[in-house]
């Protein structure tokens, strides 16, 4: 059985770099972007200096704006609400966040592999649970099979949408968005606008005709 979600939206992931707010500019029209999670380059932290400008372009888009687990640089940037990456005691960071953001503000999280994370972050009132397939494992066939489940096994039980991270191609997108992914993480490659723009275009292309074919 699939759980197709015809309206799945697309979620940048962007670095706070000097090349984000080309590249932001360069795919936000090319596909329905829902919302664009902003992660610090590999190496440096992230700082109100080279965030706010990348909220404040994201937002003038029309987009929703998300900060990595830093609560108080989301608050100083204005940014939407922040995205929790897995750690230990998941749920009580979530609650910790919630508390000083308020229920306005957009607050989900990775739970990793842990199922039992995620059903308790679902219940405390995250907007979103992701489940990804992240680079640095080296065994990527068995990552990406792993994630798939989840969220197929999430999309059959749960309505608190899902976010399927480290999208790589149409196919990949496609398929997730019929196991039942509300959205489908995308990483830009900082300074390759025409690129991304041209892979955002696609897999936007992709979700649409698999909603049409439905």
């Amino acid at each position: 059985m699939t759980h197709v979600q015809p309206d799945c939206r697309i979620y940048l992931v962007v670095e706070a770099g000097p090349a984000a707010i080309e590249d932001l500019s360069a795919v936000v029209s090319a596909a329905d972007v829902a919302c664009c999670l902003i992660i610090p380059a590999p190496g440096k932290a992230a700082t109100a200096a080279s965030a706010k400008p990348i909220v404040a372009a994201v937002q003038r888009a029309g987009v929703a704006a998300l900060l990595a687990n830093d609560v108080d640089l989301a608050r100083t940037v204005a940014a939407d609400g922040v995205h929790l990456e897995p750690a230990p005691s998941l749920a009580a960071t979530y609650a910790a966040v919630r508390q000083r953001l308020g229920r306005d503000a957009i607050v989900g999280a990775d739970a990793g592999v842990s199922r039992h994370d995620a059903m308790s972050l679902a219940e405390a009132g995250a907007d979103y649970i992701a489940f990804g397939a992240p680079a640095h494992l080296l065994d990527r066939s068995r990552a990406r099979q792993r994630r798939d489940d989840l969220v197929t096994w999430w999309g059959e039980i749960f309505e608190v949408a899902c976010v399927a991270l480290d999208v790589e191609t149409p196919a990949e997108a496609d398929r997730l968005a019929r196991a039942g992914a509300n959205f489908v993480a995308v990483r830009l490659v900082p300074g390759e606008p025409a690129s991304s723009r041209e892979l955002v275009r696609q897999i936007g292309a992709a979700l649409g005709a698999g909603a049409a074919a439905d």
